[in-house]
């Protein structure tokens, strides 16, 4: 476990939302790393949960107060759970064009790029983003393939890698490290394992002490994800956590119920070479709050509050303008 690079994760599916926002420290600097978070419109054929909101609320609350001390925030891609958009969406974000103007206001914001290794959907966000939100920071860089110093503290972020497999349509994101005396850190958020083996070999040549990764998506098998891609980011999530003395494990592997019995080589991999692999929670030296792939169960057992029942009855539009009655 590094010492003298603080990590503390703020916002992920160990805390009940989509997201792997996380803050870095060092005597240098301050880093918030994606700093977004995100519900699930829908999953197991039903919108999210009170509960979830409430774990969205308590995130947003952590994100939000923990960016007013940050000296630099990254984007490693434009998907709403690791950036906050500049729009109202209370519906699945919780957030408005206040929440990012008060995240990314006279802060240094590292970008992935929006105009190249983009796909349709993120090269317009990314370009909203710098129009919006963005304009706000004191400083907006693309980052792809630069480093960045901070006294001594070095953020050296990756060429872009794909978003999965290799040539994803979901398209590309960038990893960072962040190196200061003689420890490292890799942020490695959507790479899904990886499910690309180049991609955990430029993680390994890094040599880190920690990596926070996103596992792959085995709650998607067999019908949006190949089951030969799931298997290759399982193998090499298991090649990463017997090579890493530390790793954070976080993200769509968590998405799914059966996470536990999927991810136990992964476990036993890390244990018997003499390392640790850890959720944000456990990490945070919190209990495992997984939520959405309990959605079913909870509105069965904890059925809503009719004023809840009226608000997920009105139209889209309306429910992203107004706050869930929770």
């Amino acid at each position: 476990m590094p010492k003298q690079i603080k990590v503390i994760p703020l916002a992920e599916e160990s805390f009940g939302v989509r997201s792997m926002c996380t803050y870095v420290e060092t005597s240098d600097t301050k880093i918030l790393l994606d700093a977004g978070a995100s519900l699930a419109p829908k999953r197991l054929g039903y919108p999210p949960h009170p509960k979830e909101y409430q774990a969205l609320a308590e995130c947003r609350k952590k994100i939000n107060k923990t960016a007013e001390k940050a000296d630099v925030i990254t984007i490693s891609h434009y998907h709403f759970d690791h950036h906050t958009p500049s729009y109202t969406d209370w519906f699945t974000n919780w957030s408005t064009a206040e929440t990012a103007k008060k995240i990314y206001n006279t802060k240094t914001v590292l970008a992935k790029s929006y105009r190249s290794m983009v796909n349709a959907s993120q090269r317009r966000r990314g370009w909203l983003f710098k129009k919006t939100g963005g304009s706000y920071a004191k400083r907006l860089e693309t980052a792809d393939g630069r480093t960045f110093e901070f006294g001594e503290t070095k953020l050296r972020f990756s060429e872009p890698v794909f978003h999965g497999p290799e040539n994803s349509e979901l398209g590309w994101i960038v990893m960072v490290t962040i190196e200061f005396a003689d420890e490292k850190v890799v942020f490695a958020s959507d790479i899904q394992g990886p499910m690309y083996t180049p991609t955990l070999d430029r993680i390994l040549a890094e040599n880190p002490q920690l990596v926070l990764v996103g596992g792959p998506p085995t709650y998607l098998a067999g019908f949006r994800v190949k089951d030969e891609n799931i298997e290759t980011g399982m193998q090499n999530l298991r090649n990463l956590v017997e090579n890493v003395p530390l790793t954070i494990l976080e993200h769509h592997l968590f998405r799914d119920k059966n996470w536990k019995s999927l991810s136990q080589p992964i476990f036993d991999a890390a244990n018997e070479a003499g390392h640790k692999v850890l959720t944000a929670a456990e990490y945070s030296g919190k209990e495992n709050n997984f939520l959405e792939f309990h959605r079913r169960q909870l509105f069965e057992t904890e059925p809503p509050s009719s004023d809840f029942e009226k608000w997920m009855k009105l139209p889209l539009q309306k429910r992203k303008m107004s706050k869930p009655p929770i």
